[in-house]
């Protein structure tokens, strides 16, 4: 495929200002044109392909493939190649067809190099314990396991084992540049793995790293960026200075605005802006915007952190080693503080100052507030906020991964058998409390927080409304997808399709999944059934595919609680009753979405509007800016979808009434 080149080529390239240390492990492909190659230095074996194609540069600036002003070490170049002007040297790489690379200090493999493949990242916990090593296809999930599980170590050391075989064999002393490529004005790059199509503009440093870019989700660095000791995964987008050290970034990722990050997980569809990231394991979905914010030593997964958000993992005693959670779908508000340890449950809002060690978490959809140095808790009441529904909605819309294979299994579900299994918890916690204090108590404490009694009788009752419209969306989605004609029928098309989904669910890294299925898994680990990371991939792929059947097994367990019998005897009574409970809590709960909806178009959330004139135009400016009440699309879907439901809980109610 190669040739030595002829007499005749070597003086052109001479007479063109190019020299050689040894023009004998100089090679080319037939069809090269020495035309196009001028002032070069090559040093060691060096192969070069053809170059025939032309680039048009930002501005219209048309420019020809080729070498011009470059120092070339044991490197091998592509077709249609254009390298101009690299002031050092560019050595030790395999450069792929059609990549640019212009005006950039120095790229180079320096000895043996895994491209960060093995990289230890101390997460969650600044003071050591929890460091797993990173590599190209980690999985949110089974960072999860690794970063959590410390209580199997015979699983933890057999999948340590397996990332450093990966990472070994990613070791090598050439670098790869894939095809199509640019490099633009940087510093220096250094041991780095750059996939196909990636772009790479003004960056400052790149050091010891993989960017996993493909033409189908091609990876954005821009100007002033400086990544050391990383994996960057396809889709990321990554500019505006912004620090990278030590970290693993997930598909689908944007960073910007200077963010810094050192230690920390980032998995898909994160976003960073302003702020600051240590030791944190960031599900899919974690997002802060803001200047002010820190977060540290914590687990998080579609969090949306409001300005000023921080954390503090230490007391000046033994150092930083406290850690915290905040389960999928917390939010921290403006100013927010929790002292660490702390555990917030699932969709839970933080308001103000928490250093009371508090565990929310068997209360989820509550509102945790500081008032006067005490955090009260509100349990519940995140279920008829319009804010909860909305972000709902958005997630699934604001997935920004458009590589066909997708390393993350996100489960986007509102209410599953792990939000329900804590419901259902929360409301007997709550009837205990309210039980064993008195129903005359102003008051009552619950894991270093307080709860006021009408606060704990509203969160039984939206637990309630919960519990029912989760358990009556499963049977409903059973029934019809079998149209029964008897009750012997339906009773055998309500037989569970498998037993995997009773006992307890988690949510590993945006899976939801049974924790039996996650135990099996690392039982065959450990036991030597499983030793590829390709097959634990698989698995966890399985199990998202199975959520639905999973989830029907845990839904009938505990309807079959309800009904006080087992499905194959239950009567059609009982389900009529079970259907029109969900029909009620579904109408009830919209009707309170509704009203929380309702107060976004209030005359105080008029204020500052219809600024010189009287409060007629108010309203007109106010309309004009965020539209009506009745037009807002938000509002629209909440009264078209108690529409839905009250039809669809009207024709299955007459489904059952005809059997």
């Amino acid at each position: 495929m190669y040739r030595k080149l002829s007499e005749s080529e070597i003086q052109v390239l001479q007479s063109q200002g190019c020299s050689a240390s040894d023009w004998q492990q100089v090679e080319v492909k037939d069809g090269f044109s020495p035309c196009y190659v001028s002032d070069v230095r090559f040093s060691g074996t060096v192969r070069m392909g053809v170059f025939r194609s032309e680039y048009t540069l930002p501005g219209g600036l048309q420019v020809h493939s080729g070498l011009q002003h470059a120092t070339l070490h044991n490197v091998e170049i592509g077709d249609d190649v254009r390298i101009y002007n690299v002031h050092n040297y560019i050595a030790n790489y395999r450069i792929g067809s059609g990549t640019c690379i212009e005006n950039v200090n120095a790229i180079l493999v320096d000895g043996k190099s895994r491209f960060g493949n093995g990289v230890c990242v101390p997460v969650m916990n600044e003071g050591g314990g929890r460091e797993i090593p990173i590599y190209d296809h980690l999985s949110a999930h089974l960072a999860y396991v690794m970063t959590l599980y410390r209580h199997r170590p015979q699983a933890l050391d057999r999948l340590h084992r397996m990332i450093d075989d990966y990472a070994s064999a990613q070791e090598s002393e050439t670098g790869v540049i894939g095809e199509g490529v640019r490099i633009l004005n940087c510093g220096s790059i250094k041991n780095v793995r750059i996939g196909d199509a990636a772009k790479i503009v003004g960056v400052s440093v790149l050091k010891n790293g993989s960017i996993n870019s493909n033409k189908s989700a091609p990876v954005s660095l821009g100007s002033g960026v400086k990544c050391n000791n990383f994996i960057i995964s396809s889709g990321v987008e990554i500019s505006d200075s912004t620090l990278i050290s030590c970290c693993f970034v997930g598909q689908g990722c944007v960073f910007g605005k200077h963010y810094s990050a050192l230690d920390s997980l980032f998995f898909s569809n994160c976003q960073g802006m302003h702020g600051e990231a240590t030791a944190i394991f960031a599900g899919p979905y974690t997002v802060t915007h803001h200047k002010s914010t820190l977060l540290i030593a914590g687990m998080f997964s579609f969090l949306n952190a409001g300005s000023g958000s921080n954390q503090s993992n230490h007391m000046y005693k033994l150092g930083p080693i406290h850690q915290g959670v905040a389960e999928r779908g917390a939010k921290t508000t403006s100013d927010s503080y929790i002292l660490w340890p702390a555990k917030v449950g699932a969709f839970t809002l933080v308001m103000g100052r928490h250093t009371k060690h508090s565990d929310t978490s068997d209360l989820p959809f509550s509102y945790l507030i500081e008032n006067a140095t005490e955090s009260y808790l509100v349990p519940g009441v995140n279920l008829r906020s319009v804010g909860t529904i909305r972000d709902a909605q958005k997630w699934p819309r604001r997935d920004n991964r458009c590589d066909p294979h997708k390393i993350d299994q996100i489960n986007f579900n509102l209410l599953s058998p792990y939000t329900i299994q804590k419901m259902w918890r929360g409301k007997e916690i709550l009837e205990q409390i309210r039980r064993l204090s008195g129903e005359t108590t102003e008051e009552y404490c619950y894991n270093n927080c307080r709860i006021r009694h009408s606060s704990l009788n509203k969160g039984i009752e939206l637990y309630g409304m919960g519990i029912a419209k989760f358990l009556g969306n499963s049977l409903i989605s059973r029934i019809e997808g079998c149209s029964p004609r008897s009750l012997s029928e339906l009773r055998a098309a309500l037989r569970p399709d498998t037993q995997v989904g009773t006992g307890e669910w988690v949510d590993c890294g945006s899976l939801i999944v049974p924790k039996s299925e996650l135990s099996r898994l690392l039982s065959d680990i450990e036991s030597d059934k499983v030793t590829d990371l390709n097959v634990i991939q698989t698995r966890f792929e399985q199990m998202h595919q199975h959520y639905y059947s999973y989830e029907w097994t845990w839904a009938l367990e505990h309807l079959e609680q309800l009904w006080g019998c087992k499905y194959d005897q239950v009567s059609r009574d009982m389900l009529i009753s079970t259907v029109r409970q969900w029909k009620e809590a579904v109408i009830s709960l919209d009707r309170l979405v509704y009203d929380d909806a309702k107060k976004e178009f209030s005359l105080n959330a008029q204020t500052g509007f219809g600024i010189d004139g009287d409060q007629h135009q108010r309203l007109l400016d106010f309309e004009n800016v965020r539209g009506t009440f009745e037009s807002n699309g938000t509002v629209q879907e909440i009264l078209a979808h108690i529409e839905r439901k009250s039809a669809l809980g009207d024709k299955i109610e007459y489904l059952l009434s005809g059997i």
